[in-house]
Parts: C-alpha cells; structure tokens; sequence
C-alpha cells in the first residue's frame, strides 16, 4: 500500500449497496482513499457499479447483478462468482472474477478488461464494443453476439452461434465450438494475432504456461455490413 493511502472497509450485512456506491462515487481526484474491502456482499446487485476513480475494490463473496458496471479507472476484484452483467458497460480498469459468471458478463463493454477464473454463461461479450475479456473456462451460447471491437480468449470450449453477426472483435478459442453464428468464420492465426494472445495471457497470470498455437481465431466474413438480397436469409 502507498503511503498515506487509506484502506476502507465496508460490511453490507449492516450498510447498503446505496451507501457503499454513494460513497465510492464521492471520491474526489487525487483522493488517498485507494483500497476499499468489501464484506458479506451476500449475491446484492449492482455493487462497485459506475466507479471513476483509480481504486481497487475487494469484494469477498459472490455478487448479483451488474458488479462493475459502467467501471471506470478501478480495479474491483471479486472473490466468488458473478451474476448477470459483470462489468456490463465498463469503460475502462479491471474487473477480476475469481468464480464463475452469469449471462451477458462485459456486455457493451468499451474498454478495460474482464478475467473470470471459471465459465462464463450465454451472451458473453455481446455487443462489445473495445473490451477484453478472458475467460479460463467455457462461454455459452451466442457469445460474442455482435461484438463490434476488443477480444474474447477462451481457454475452454464455446457454446451455440459463437460471434453471430459479429463485427471487428477477434475471437480466439483453446476448445471446441459447437457452432458458429451468421457470418463468423475461422481465420488464420498470424503472428500479430499470436503476440496479442501473449498479452491476453499476461493479464491473466498465465503467460508461459499456454502455447497461443493451440488456439483458433474466429472472425468476421464481412458479408452483413451491408444489406444485400443473397444474404437475407442471414440477417
């Protein structure tokens, strides 16, 4: 800890949710309130939500809906699982699940990163829009479902119609995939894409343990930017 940095302790078994992300969201710049520990979260939703400021969160339990949402500059570390919409619209910072998560985990989600240490549900990354998310287990069905920018690395296997009308995102998969979605296609692994896979693999403490050629790449075929009659049947 830096000096002079304080350390906050929360217990939501005798404060709310209210009170906690009041506040987290009083926080002036340059504040040396830096480490918040949060006790008995209890599966409550939306804790830590809408945070901007450079801090790092510790919640020692599962969470409910939307951990993290809209984060900003923090580093919230969730010792449990996660319900629906973790990280849902970050912006920027960490968010770090060390359980499982629940559908929609980093949804819409601009920037920053999201590690989830088990399986992530259906919807994972949907409509991402420059996030990356590393997941160590599996995702579910429709992940990547029109992901627009960012990354999505799975260490295990993906669901039904992964990366269905997927834009820019690049997908990359260690397992099987049961099927891909409306105009996602296996790409070729190039070095660049090999050398983003290493700093995926050192935001998530795994670098030197996993070979980035035992992955596939997944992406865009470019047929649905725009309308055209032959692939109506696709949209």
């Amino acid at each position: 800890m830096n000096a002079g940095a304080q350390s906050n302790a929360f217990d939501l078994s005798h404060s709310t949710v209210r009170e906690l992300n009041a506040a987290l969201h009083g926080l002036k710049q340059g504040s040396n309130a830096l480490f918040w520990r949060i006790a008995h979260p209890g599966g409550l939703h939306a804790i830590a939500a809408g945070v901007d400021a450079p801090v790092t969160i510790e919640i020692d339990g599962p969470v409910g809906y939307y951990c993290g949402g809209m984060n900003k500059q923090a580093t919230i570390l969730i010792k449990g699982s996660a319900g629906v919409g973790v990280a849902e619209n970050m912006m920027s910072g960490l968010v770090h699940v060390e359980g499982d998560a629940s559908q929609a985990a980093g949804a819409t989600a601009h920037g920053g990163a999201l590690i989830i240490d088990g399986n992530a549900a259906a919807r994972c990354g949907i409509s991402m829009k420059g996030i990356d998310i590393v997941v160590k287990g599996s995702v579910g069905h429709m992940s990547a479902f029109m992901a627009q920018a960012g990354t999505l690395t799975v260490f295990g296997d993906a669901g039904e119609a992964l990366g269905d009308s997927i834009y820019e995102a690049r997908l990359y998969v260690r397992g099987s995939v049961t099927s891909l979605g409306a105009d996602c296609i296996e790409k070729e692994m190039r070095d660049e894409h090999k050398q983003q896979l290493f700093e995926r693999f050192k935001l998530a403490g795994v670098d030197g343990q996993i070979d980035p050629s035992e992955f596939k790449r997944y992406g865009s075929a470019r047929n649905l930017y725009h309308f055209h009659v032959d692939n109506a049947s696709n949209y």
